[in-house]
C-alpha cells in the first residue's frame, strides 16, 4: 500500500516555536513502523494553514522541509529519499515561489485543484522535476 502521511502544527503550536516538536513527535510515530520508505511520501501541512488562505512563508517551509530531510537522513537511505510535499493553501498565486524550495518535492492540493487555475500549480510542480 502506498500512502501519504500528513502531519504539521496548529497555530498556537507555531506561535510557541514547537513545530519542530510537533514534527518530530508525528514523525517517530510512524518512523519505526515503516518498512519500505518507497511507498511513503510525507506531506508537511501546517493545520493553521489548510483552508484558511493562509500560507507558510517560503522560509517557514524551507526551515522545516530541510529540517525533515534532516531527520529522514537519520533514519536509513531509502527514507532519506523519500518525498516531501507540501500541502496548504497552496494556490496559482504561490506555487512557482513555493516549489523553489530546495526540499519541496511537490505539493498536496486541495481546494485549489478544483479550479482551472489548477494547471499552473501542476505546471510548476512539473518544472522542478524536469531540471
Amino acid at each position: 500500500m502506498k500512502v501519504i502521511f500528513c502531519f504539521g502544527e496548529t497555530l498556537a503550536e507555531r506561535e510557541e516555536n514547537r513545530t519542530i516538536e510537533v514534527v518530530q513527535r508525528q514523525l517517530d510515530a510512524i518512523k519505526d513502523k515503516v518498512t519500505n520508505w518507497d511507498n511513503v511520501v510525507l506531506a508537511y501541512e501546517p493545520v493553521w494553514a489548510i483552508g484558511t488562505g493562509k500560507t507558510a512563508t517560503t522560509e517557514q517551509v524551507d526551515e522545516i522541509h530541510n529540517w525533515i530531510r534532516k531527520y529522514l537522513e537519520g533514519i536509513n537511505e531509502k527514507a532519506a529519499n523519500c518525498r516531501i510535499i507540501y500541502g496548504g493553501s497552496v494556490s496559482e498565486k504561490n506555487c512557482n515561489e513555493l516549489i523553489q524550495v530546495k526540499n519541496v518535492d511537490g505539493f498536496l492540493v486541495g481546494g485549489a485543484s478544483l479550479k482551472p487555475s489548477f494547471i499552473n500549480i501542476v505546471e510548476s510542480a512539473k518544472l522542478k522535476h524536469q531540471e
